[in-house]
């Protein structure tokens, strides 16, 4: 039967450029700081209500990982792509349309309205993941070889959207004379292109250049017949390169797999934590700086640079990690025989990018104890956490495929994906409970005893993680 086939060459362009455009697109839900004073002003949301609606979106990309996870490796990125088309225009649609249509001079927070909101910015997360994982995995299986470079490109462009999307929302939809975002028309906006774009990826992704259409496989860079058996040559493979078992329960009962969870808990909820409250953080200091500049920075300037440090420094970091672990630690290849390849030099352990954003993060805690008294000072909070926290992210799929097959990583790393869907609300409720506990009149929390304990909670459990990273850097030395 006769087939329309398209150039590699030309097919390759399509799909670098739908990765690039469901990543760089998929932001939409980080962006919400500047949507929350606009509903605070207009329609009297009040800060929990206004938590709710964010964790609502950023919690929602996590129990669902998995399911997208097994849905990318049976269907492929495209069917996803399209599911967060879906998603994402309904959820931004509604909740444009319903703001548009909510009175602006509302004297008390409308329940009703909250509800809805929550909803629908729950939708938006659940497109989040879908969208995030079409380029994700996209990435990884049209580059097999490069899995740090592809997976690190994808992530650093999803951690470039926040800043992508809020460069377009101060430009074209904020309101002029009260400084506030239009939030009707800037939600109408983000539905439209995130549909568009990613309808555009379920045909850009149908077919990923270099991969069989029912089957991911790894490349095979040594010759099958060059290892055929003889009567000296061991049956099965070495047995660190045998997977017992490839199912989820086979990956449930390896105790690696709960080492890396636990560490995923405590690195990646405490960095969420801190991205979700940096508004909060930043007011609880004064803004007084030494210096001719003393006073100048208003508190929500100072609120917009820790954004952008964090911003920049996760895509940095995203960028970097990703070429510097293909180049010192090289993914190996397996023949048929079980004989482990690596195209260079093995220099050391991918678990030393997990190792150190571990003592990063550590460092950037025990700063806030000893080295901040002001808002200037957060600086190295916004981007010690940026910088540790894209660097895990990089290298995770990298690592979970060396270790438990590339067939099955969707699965696996959604599987995953439930360790901060349990760390991030553990920290944040440990932060929110201690600033309250300061708080006086039910207000903003004002003073360093705000987040003293919660600082140095996180310091502890980041060494911790780092105890932890050390144990798999033993156990896998020589896999990964």
């Amino acid at each position: 039967m006769l087939r329309l086939r398209v150039p590699q060459s030309a097919q390759t362009l399509l799909t670098c450029c739908s990765i690039a455009g469901n990543a760089l697109c998929a932001g939409g839900i980080f962006t919400f700081p500047l949507v929350s004073p606009a509903l605070a002003s207009n329609s009297k949301l009040t800060q929990p209500q206004l938590t709710t609606i964010v964790l609502a979106g950023m919690m929602s990309q996590y129990p669902f990982a998995a399911i997208v996870g097994k849905i990318i490796d049976q269907r492929g990125p495209s069917v996803c792509s399209f599911a967060a088309a879906l998603l994402f225009s309904s959820g931004f649609g509604a909740f444009a349309f319903d703001i548009y249509y909510a009175p602006t001079d509302a004297s008390e927070p409308s329940s009703p309205l909250f509800h809805r909101l929550t909803f629908f910015f729950l939708l938006a997360g659940l497109g989040t993941v879908f969208s995030y994982f079409s380029s994700l995995f996209a990435a990884s299986k049209a580059f097999p070889t490069h899995l740090g470079l592809a997976s690190g490109t994808s992530l650093a462009l999803f951690g470039l959207s926040p800043l992508f999307l809020s460069f377009i929302a101060s430009t074209f939809f904020t309101d002029p004379t009260s400084g506030l975002l239009i939030v009707s028309q800037y939600m109408a906006f983000l539905a439209v292109m995130t549909g568009c774009v990613n309808i555009f990826g379920v045909f850009a992704l149908k077919c990923i250049p270099g991969v069989p259409n029912d089957k991911v496989s790894h490349p095979p860079q040594v010759d099958a017949e060059a290892h055929l058996p003889e009567d000296t040559t061991p049956l099965l493979p070495p047995k660190s390169n045998k997977i017992v078992d490839s199912s989820s329960l086979g990956l449930l009962k390896d105790t690696n797999f709960w080492l890396l969870a636990i560490f995923c808990v405590i690195t990646l909820g405490a960095s969420e934590m801190i991205i979700s409250n940096i508004g909060t953080i930043v007011l609880s200091l004064p803004s007084a700086l030494s210096g001719p500049q003393s006073g100048r920075i208003t508190t929500d300037a100072s609120t917009a640079h820790q954004v952008r440090l964090l911003s920049i420094s996760n895509t940095i970091s995203r960028i970097a990690v990703g070429p510097l672990a293909d180049f010192v630690s090289p993914v190996a290849s397996c023949s048929l025989a079980g004989v482990k390849a690596y195209p260079r030099k093995h220099r050391i352990s991918r678990i030393a990018f997990l190792f150190f954003p571990a003592f990063l993060l550590a460092l950037t805690f025990l700063w806030m104890e000893y080295g901040v008294t002001s808002q200037a000072n957060v600086w190295a909070l916004s981007v010690g956490t940026g910088l540790g926290y894209s660097a895990i992210f990089t290298v995770l799929p990298s690592i979970m495929s060396s270790v438990w097959g590339i067939d099955n990583l969707g699965r696996n790393f959604g599987m995953m994906m439930f360790a901060p869907f349990t760390g991030t609300p553990l920290f944040s409720y440990i932060y929110a409970f201690v600033s309250a506990s300061h708080s006086s009149g039910g207000g903003i929390c004002e003073g360093r005893s705000c987040w003293q304990t919660t600082f140095w909670t996180s310091f502890s459990a980041s060494i911790l993680a780092m105890f932890i990273s050390a144990i798999l850097w033993k156990r896998w030395h020589d896999r990964v």
